[in-house]
């Protein structure tokens, strides 16, 4: 049932935008950046291009044979920095010193995208390397610092927004346009500030060695997953490749290696992934048409996996940095409890999914197809395992030290290591104190004052800023869905129940909640629908309380309620008379035909 691409329903944008419009006014969502904020923002633009011009850094040829060796690709040119006081836009202590333009970087990101924190350049080694290095990574990752000076306007502003929000019309950036999609974005063929990761990987994808130094960089081409994914296949198949010139011809295929590596060892140290099928807008964007919108249900490329693993290694160093220098921020998330893990269990009962009693849980969810319809209800009730993520501060005033390497307190369970947010600068605020953190520790400099002063307040402006976000898209979709189908009360669709809820049990196990809730299927429970056409994820309720919705079955439901004004849809199950007929009713305790014990 779920697909990549599903029949066409769309809402066409102006019924949709000011219903968004009303959403971003609810949560005060930023309209615009103030004057002041996009004054200094365009004076940084203009001093940073000032400065590339006053370094004398020619640019590559257009030939530049893009096989370089390792020594050239691991080496970043000294320059002499150019000073200006006119540079009062800038942050002078994050002005690049090195050059790395020579290194063939390519940026991957879904198609349209502006916003370019990363790019890559992937390298086998030689063999005999000294260390036993089998890959090189590197990695170039947006400089923000450079274009915020802290204590000024723009870096007030851009606190308080903490996340882009992006909403199926428009993203409102964290950064004012002329930097997050222009001189602080890695666009191809511009000379932009990043900070530039070195990573050595063995054969097996072990990290060796890592580093991180501040470089001006070009990106050579701009690449989508689909043109990787693409790629791969013409090599598989020994035809030509349809990538630019300037992109190195091995980049796809050591993307899979290095990313199938550390996905092996990402199940060795025991963490998670899984293809989880996700609710998505598109945009239908055609020539002399008006704008649309429609839903999809979408699960990631492999590629996409892949370049994943490439950020999630990269924040990993990051995270070994910071132990190392003795302070930093992390992303924590604690470990499920063993209670949610035998509810869970429970769950994998009911929807038949096979999990013998001594297999990880990890280990299940990667060998799980998402394609059927019971799959997919246990990857969705699977997202709930881990919550409570957040940022720790470590090693500043006000702050515990680091405890021992293994300790609870600072593991992100999910990925099963330390782990540190430092590649999304552009779109996340914490990712600036991260990579200042490590370049100063990697440079033997001490960590600048404003980061250690300030980088306490980052987990709480953080919080605020992940509630706004979430709420907002929560609403944008639920608007969508709505409008989608607001003349379609009353009529029946097919559709898989993916989740049953918890519900309040009078304190039965101490906290107000059934543990085993969703396992133990109790009547008159409300569930989540997962409807094909339009891709609808909405509440589902018994028509008769007595009735306990069947988890992981595909179902006829009924639209009963679908209303714009509140972004709310409901569907109702049983369908129809015969089967509401034909439905076991269950009572309190999940057996047949039992009476609901008394209150």
């Amino acid at each position: 049932m779920v697909q990549r691409f599903l029949p066409r329903s769309t809402v066409a944008d102006d019924v949709l935008v000011p219903v968004l419009d009303r959403i971003r006014g609810e949560l005060s969502v930023p309209e615009r950046f103030p004057d002041e904020v996009e004054a200094e923002a365009c004076r940084a633009v203009d001093q940073w291009l000032a400065f590339v011009r006053a370094t004398r850094i020619p640019d590559p040829v257009a030939s530049l044979d893009v096989d370089q060796d390792a020594d050239d690709i691991q080496t970043l040119y000294p320059f002499r920095i150019p000073t200006s006081p006119e540079w009062d836009a800038l942050d002078a202590s994050a002005l690049p010193g090195l050059d790395g333009t020579h290194i063939p970087f390519v940026t991957i990101d879904p198609p349209g995208s502006s916003d370019l924190d990363q790019a890559m350049h992937l390298l086998r080694l030689p063999p005999g390397e000294p260390d036993g290095a089998a890959y090189l990574v590197t990695y170039a990752i947006a400089s923000l610092a450079t274009f915020v000076p802290t204590g000024s306007p723009l870096d007030a502003e851009v606190r308080a927004r903490g996340l882009t929000t992006y909403l199926p019309d428009a993203a409102t950036p964290l950064h004012p346009r002329v930097l997050s999609e222009g001189a602080a974005s890695l666009l191809p063929g511009q000379k932009s500030p990043a900070c530039v990761w070195h990573i050595r990987l063995g054969a097996d994808g072990r990290r060796i060695s890592w580093r991180v130094r501040r470089a001006i960089v070009i990106s050579r081409a701009q690449l989508t997953y689909e043109q990787i994914q693409d790629a791969l296949e013409a090599l598989d198949e020994d035809e030509a490749v349809d990538l630019p010139l300037s992109v190195p011809i091995d980049l796809p295929i050591l993307l899979r290696e290095i990313g199938e590596l550390r996905l092996v060892r990402e199940a060795a140290r025991g963490g998670v992934s899984g293809r989880i099928p996700e609710q998505e807008v598109e945009r239908i964007d055609e020539p002399g048409e008006r704008l649309h919108f429609r839903l999809v249900y979408r699960s990631n490329l492999p590629c996409e996996e892949w370049n994943a693993q490439i950020s999630l290694l990269t924040g990993m160093c990051a995270a070994s940095i910071m132990r190392e220098s003795g302070r930093g921020i992390l992303r924590t998330v604690p470990a499920a409890t063993p209670s949610s893990i035998a509810r869970l269990r429970r769950v994998a009962c009911v929807l038949d999914v096979e999990w013998p009693p001594g297999e990880p849980y990890p280990d299940l969810v990667r060998r799980l197809d998402p394609g059927t319809a019971h799959n997919a209800a246990f990857l969705l009730e699977a997202t709930s395992l881990f919550r409570g993520a957040g940022y720790s501060v470590f090693g500043v005033e006000g702050h515990p030290a680091f405890p021992p390497i293994g300790a609870t307190e600072t593991r992100h369970e999910a990925i099963a290591a330390e782990y540190a947010h430092a590649t999304a600068p552009l779109r996340r605020l914490v990712d600036r104190w991260s990579s200042e953190i490590c370049l100063a520790a990697c440079a033997g400099t001490e960590t600048p004052d404003w980061v250690i002063d300030s980088v306490g307040e980052v987990p709480s402006l953080m919080g605020r800023a992940m509630q706004r976000v979430s709420a907002a898209e929560r609403e944008s979709l639920a608007a969508i869905e709505a409008l989608l189908l607001d003349d379609q009360v009353g009529k029946s669709f097919t559709g898989a129940v993916v989740d049953v809820e918890r519900r309040p049990d009078n304190g039965r196990n101490g906290r107000g909640t059934t543990e085993g809730g969703t396992g133990n299927l109790r009547p008159g429970q409300r569930g989540t629908v997962m409807i094909a056409d339009p891709a609808v994820m909405a509440r589902v309720m018994p028509e008769d309380p007595t009735l306990a919705l069947p988890l992981g079955d595909v179902v006829e439901v009924r639209l009963a309620r679908a209303d714009v004004e509140k972004r709310r849809i409901e569907f109702v199950w049983p369908a129809d008379e015969a089967a509401f007929a034909a439905a076991v009713r269950l009572g309190a305790s999940g057996a047949p035909g039992e009476p609901d014990p008394a209150p």
